[in-house]
């Protein structure tokens, strides 16, 4: 609900803030004395395009602060919640316009875009009019305006589940076709690579190993004939024989020098240990070097025939089997494609059944809704003075989708007779005025109770007994709720549960608009007024308190 509006320099509005209630408030005036620019105002700060230039001439920055409660369960807390908010119960929107055109919105006190401003305002605000293009005027509503007033959400819900499933079936079997056809475009070159793969049998690190066993029989005739000519030194015949011939020798006079040997002889036997040591290991590198010469050609042979199926398919010699077993799945779902193809065909089929099954349900509960909303629309444009009208909601086929299959048009015909055609283009002023609110107050049961509506002269064109009868329908849908009319009939003002009067002023060569609330009295005078015009008669003011006495 909107509880306060507060409006600084804009247009010839300088400081205004109203206190609106629950229930029916209007605001009357003159034509030209700035009820249209409250409108503005509050749409600037709901952050709807309008009027370029609104703020006050001479001022540098207009603004508008608007306050809405929120009451548990209302769909702005969603809109909120999304977007990072603490959730409240006071909502506060504040726009300011700079005189350069700049615009800038908060919410809360923290700083949002134009777009957030207008996501919150469909769930606060509902505006209509003559010229209403936001609401039941706009065709693209009215298949979820019907189904608000069918409540029934299990069936859309079904129908959106089953378009789920269905797209999610579309998707698989397209993609699978598409990987099928390119998988079949490369089969030959799957099934080549793969037996190349398969014979060669590649394994990860193989490249190194044989790298390093190729290097090593190269370099192993360049340098086997020096470790032979060592080993043959470090051997019986060399410092090997030397070592036991000196060892013995001493062994044999070490008792005559008196234990002056003893440290020599140690040393020496360890010295004969590591040669030991060193001539095995000789021995062994020199057994390590000798090879077959087909060896060498053969490791060659496999280094570059990896290397160069690596080249072939441009990954490193490690990776050609992890591309091999790769190539093999792609194979083996070519091999397998058809059957797969054939399955989820199948699955589409029956996703197609059940989603038809569920479009063809809800298509059933909307022509049974719509025939319940035409005959609820006609009863109540009897007592506005249209009982010759006919109001039919038109349904017909439309690209499925998770709504539906269903186009849903509101289409009216005024005279007997007369063609039926969409009721924002057959109905006159007046008429649509009257066709809209018959409309909205079918719907009013599915109606959110937090939403604030607007209703912009949609009295204009009506009087007496219909006027009233339109003044009583706004009330009726104000109960519970909140509901704003800007209005020029009396009978409607009299049936207001809040009254406002907007007046234009002009001090010092400046004009300014402002709004006054009205109690009972006040509200006798302006509704005399708008009977009788700028005299005020004594059976102006008569028929002002019959009115007001209801």
């Amino acid at each position: 609900m909107l509880r306060t509006l507060e409006i600084r320099d804009m247009l010839i509005i300088d400081r205004l803030e109203l206190e609106f209630q629950s229930g029916l408030n209007v605001l009357t005036g003159e034509t030209g004395a700035g009820k249209s620019i409250l409108l503005d105002s509050l749409g600037f700060v709901l952050g709807w395009r309008g009027r370029a230039e609104l703020v006050r001439s001479g001022a540098e920055q207009g603004e508008v602060t608007a306050v809405f409660d929120l009451p548990k369960g209302h769909p702005a807390h969603g809109v909120l919640a999304e977007a990072g908010f603490e959730d409240a119960d006071e909502l506060i929107l504040r726009r300011v316009n700079t005189a350069d055109g700049r615009k800038t919105g908060w919410v809360n006190d923290r700083r949002v875009t134009g777009e957030m401003l207008r996501a919150l305002s469909d769930t606060l605000v509902e505006l209509h009019g003559q010229h209403d293009d936001r609401g039941l005027l706009n065709p693209k509503g009215h298949r979820a305006l019907l189904d608000e007033f069918a409540g029934h959400d299990d069936l859309l819900a079904a129908v959106k589940s089953a378009w789920n499933t269905l797209s999610k079936a579309r998707k698989a079997l397209a993609e699978a076709e598409a990987a099928y056809k390119a998988a079949q475009a490369e089969e030959e070159f799957l099934r080549h690579s793969v037996g190349e793969l398969d014979k060669l049998s590649p394994e990860p690190g193989e490249d190194a190993e044989l790298d390093a066993r190729r290097r090593m029989m190269q370099a192993s005739e360049r340098i086997r004939d020096d470790i032979a000519r060592a080993a043959q030194v470090m051997g019986q015949d060399g410092a090997e024989g030397a070592l036991s011939d000196a060892l013995r020798w001493l062994e044999g006079v070490s008792e005559a020098a008196e234990g002056r040997l003893d440290d020599p002889l140690a040393a020496l036997a360890r010295a004969m240990a590591e040669l030991d040591e060193a001539a095995r290991g000789v021995t062994a590198t020199l057994e390590s070097l000798e090879f077959d010469p087909h060896e060498l050609e053969a490791t060659e042979e496999r280094l570059f025939a990896l290397r160069a199926q690596a080249r072939k398919h441009g990954v490193a010699p490690d990776d050609l089997s992890g591309l091999a077993d790769t190539l093999r799945d792609r194979l083996a779902a070519l091999d397998q494609g058809a059957d797969r193809l054939s399955r989820l065909q199948s699955e589409l089929r029956s996703a197609e059944t059940t989603y038809d099954s569920a479009a063809m349900a809800l298509r059933d509960s909307r022509v049974a809704a719509a025939k319940r909303l035409d005959a609820a629309v006609c009863a109540e444009l009897a007592p506005l003075k249209m009982e010759r009208a006919v109001f039919v909601t038109d349904l017909s086929a439309a690209s499925a989708g998770a709504d539906g299959s269903d186009a849903v048009a509101f289409t009216v015909a005024t005279n007997p007779g007369a063609p039926a055609g969409p009721i924002g283009k057959i109905a006159s002023g007046g008429e649509l005025s009257r066709f809209l609110l018959a409309l909205k107050v079918c719907l009013s049961e599915q109606r959110d109770a937090g939403l604030t509506m607007i209703f912009d002269e949609i009295d204009r064109g009506v009087g007496g007994a219909t006027a009233d009868a339109v003044g009583r329908r706004l009330a009726a849908l104000a109960e519970g709720g909140q509901v704003l009319v800007v209005t020029h009939s009396p009978q409607v003002a009299a049936l207001g549960a809040h009254h406002w009067r907007v007046e234009k002023r002009v001090a010092d060569e400046q004009t300014t608009s402002t709004v006054v609330p009205l109690d009972t009295p006040a509200r006798e005078g302006e509704i005399a007024r708008m009977l009788a015009g700028d005299t005020i008669t004594d059976e102006a003011r008569a028929a002002a308190r019959a009115l007001l006495a209801g």
